[in-house]
């Protein structure tokens, strides 16, 4: 799988002839909406028709391809929400990333922030828009991310299952697992200052080291927005430490109806998909920074976006 993200302005869209020659196989659009009040309300680019004409193209080149959503926007109501989703479906994605606007610190919405809608309805639209792409043949098979059978996003899967992964070129991130700690890294962001330092033999403008300590929680952080969850023994394989060390804890959320433990498979429950925060910060320590999660209806502590709610990892 060779995933290539886009915009959907006609700049990017004429090139995605030429984008699946040169062997990318799978696209992601950043549609977030198809209305033209909200895009301009989010500061996007492009407009409705754009993104129409984009998601069109991407089903002529691509088998695979997905396309971000955004609800929970400035004045949008459930009808608009859905129908957001009814003309993603228009195009047969045969994957769709569905996640709640968040208006993240240190960014202009944060400076100047928009009037949102509120939380029980942003839960109610998660709620509907769930349920309206079950019945469409999508499974929701991460926090934010629904699928048609086999068309899961891999790479994706490799992060929430906290596996490691190489960055290469401006900008890139890399996690490397190094026995019982893990690393991570990104390269200069600006292509003029990542090619100057390349030259000098130093790529890696930050590194960062995750101790061992905070490595049973990085890891459930990641792998309990699955619905599946993970099993057992990939705990022991990412964080070099027994699952005795998090038992109590995955035991006591069990008890609570959080957590589903067996031998085969650890996995949120719907209760605990609805309060992920909640549940993971039954395994946060109080030297570690609070998590970020999905939606609304005080079922998260908070939410975020970049393709996914929670994690600011991939957008698909």
């Amino acid at each position: 799988e060779i995933t290539l993200e886009a915009n959907p302005g006609t700049v990017e869209a004429a090139k995605f002839a030429g984008f699946r020659a040169a062997g990318i196989n799978r696209l992601s659009l950043g549609i977030q909406s198809f209305n033209d009040d909200h895009l301009k309300a989010l500061g996007r680019i492009h407009g409705a028709d754009e993104a129409k004409r984009a998601a069109q193209l991407a089903g002529e080149y691509f088998d695979s391809f997905n396309l971000d959503l955004m609800y929970g926007l400035p004045g949008q109501s459930m009808a608009q929400a859905l129908s957001d989703v009814e003309t993603a479906l228009s195009f047969n994605p045969s994957h769709l990333s569905c996640y709640q606007l968040t208006l993240e610190p240190n960014t202009r919405f944060a400076a100047f922030p928009l009037e949102l809608p509120e939380g029980d309805l942003c839960a109610d639209m998660q709620e509907a828009i769930e349920a309206h792409l079950a019945a469409a043949g999508y499974a929701n098979y991460e926090t934010s991310a629904f699928a048609r059978a086999g068309k899961q996003c891999r790479h994706n899967l490799n992060y929430w299952h906290f596996g490691d992964y190489l960055g290469i070129g401006a900008g890139a991130h890399s996690k490397l697992t190094l026995h019982d700690r893990v690393l991570r890294q990104m390269r200069w962001k600006h292509p003029n200052a990542y090619l100057a330092n390349v030259r000098a033999g130093k790529p890696v403008q930050e590194e960062s080291t995750v101790a061992a300590g905070q490595l049973p929680f990085e890891f459930l952080m990641n792998a309990l927005r699955l619905a599946d969850g993970f099993p057992p023994a990939l705990f022991e394989a990412r964080t070099a430490q027994p699952l005795a060390t998090i038992l109590p804890a995955l035991q006591a959320a069990a008890a609570d109806q959080l957590l589903t433990v067996g031998p085969e498979r650890i996995a949120p429950t719907l209760k605990g998909r609805r309060f992920l925060n909640v549940l993971l910060e039954r395994f946060l320590s109080t030297s570690q920074p609070p998590c970020t999660g999905g939606a609304a209806r005080g079922r998260q502590i908070a939410a975020g976006a970049n393709g996914s709610s929670g994690v600011s990892l991939a957008g698909d």
